[in-house]
């Protein structure tokens, strides 16, 4: 049989379903522990759920960024290799629970997301945890600039939105470290929509076409900016980022790694090509995805799927039966 370009990237349509079903995992093993403080027991049940489902996947994973770099887990590790070991080799990025104090708390965006792009492709920027990032949806292309203002880079987007400056809304971390962002934002004339975590939903909902905000700015987690990238391709948006070392150890420790300081990473540095996928479950209620809700003997959850080849962004909705996961 012929083969064309094209061939080799039809799997994708059929893996993105296999790791929903991993993302779901998580999010239903997370239901117990939300809202009852305990966040190390909620994101334990929800690494367990979803490696027991990534092992069925035929595909040769290799974990990027993984659960065990950022909270010390044993599993979903860097370097772990995930799947059957048949198919296609990707790179992955993991994160059980995007939010874990989200979910501990009973608070809103927390998320259960995978990440995956072509082997060789997801830049490692483990070694430095912080990255100070910049989103938009498409009409910042080409038009916003990490390195401008934040002021200038509202006024710009806004003239490319046609909106006017004051109907202008932009997502930040609500920390210490953004209190001069904030002010700088709001002299501008724009609104703040302050996150208390999950800049990963922050970042996808300033890049969509039918968002609440229009940009999403500020220092997050380096790998959650990896994997806000792989959605961010499949949404034709915008993405920058700058490593944010909190101090000199940290900063070599990520020279020795290969990692460029005071660069600005293009959406292309971050993850490379165009064969990504995103994946997220809501484990609470958010802009993106609904929590998890469990009715009688149902649990209901829904998801969403982005694939930057087809560029698409699919939403599913699942009944579980609860007998199904006692």
């Amino acid at each position: 049989m012929q083969t064309t370009d094209m061939a080799p990237l039809h799997p994708d349509r059929n893996i993105a379903l296999e790791l929903v079903r991993a993302t779901e995992a998580a999010a239903i093993r997370a239901v117990p522990f939300i809202g009852r403080g305990a966040k190390e027991a909620a994101d334990g049940a929800a690494v367990d759920g979803m490696r027991a489902f990534l092992s069925t996947v035929d595909f040769d994973g290799v974990v990027v960024i993984g659960e065990g770099e950022k909270d010390n887990a044993p599993m979903l590790y860097n370097g772990e290799h995930v799947g059957t070991g048949r198919g296609r080799s990707y790179d992955i990025a993991v994160d059980p629970i995007d939010g874990t104090s989200l979910t501990a708390a009973g608070r809103q965006n927390a998320l259960s997301v995978i990440a995956m792009s072509d082997r060789g492709t997801m830049l490692d920027a483990s070694s430095v945890f912080y990255m100070d990032k910049l989103v938009t949806g498409p009409a910042g292309v080409g038009v916003v600039d990490i390195r401008l203002p934040i002021g200038e880079n509202i006024r710009l987007l806004a003239n490319a939105l046609g909106k006017p400056v004051d109907e202008m809304v932009v997502s930040v971390l609500n920390r210490p470290r953004h209190e001069k962002l904030i002010q700088e934002i709001r002299e501008a004339g724009a609104g703040t929509r302050l996150m208390s975590d999950g800049d990963v939903a922050g970042g996808i909902n300033a890049a969509r076409h039918d968002a609440r905000t229009d940009m999403c700015v500020g220092v997050g987690g380096s790998p959650e900016g990896i994997v806000t990238a792989c959605a961010i391709k499949a949404l034709g948006g915008h993405i920058q980022g700058r490593l944010w070392p909190r101090d000199d150890e940290e900063r070599q420790k990520g020279i020795d790694a290969g990692l460029k300081m005071d660069h600005v990473y293009e959406a292309d540095d971050l993850v490379a090509g165009n064969n990504t996928l995103f994946v997220a479950t809501g484990v609470t209620d958010g802009q993106l995805v609904a929590g998890v809700r469990r009715q009688g003997d149902y649990v209901y959850t829904e998801s969403v799927v982005l694939r930057s080849h087809s560029g698409t962004m699919r939403r599913i909705s699942s009944d579980h039966l609860v007998s199904k996961w006692l």
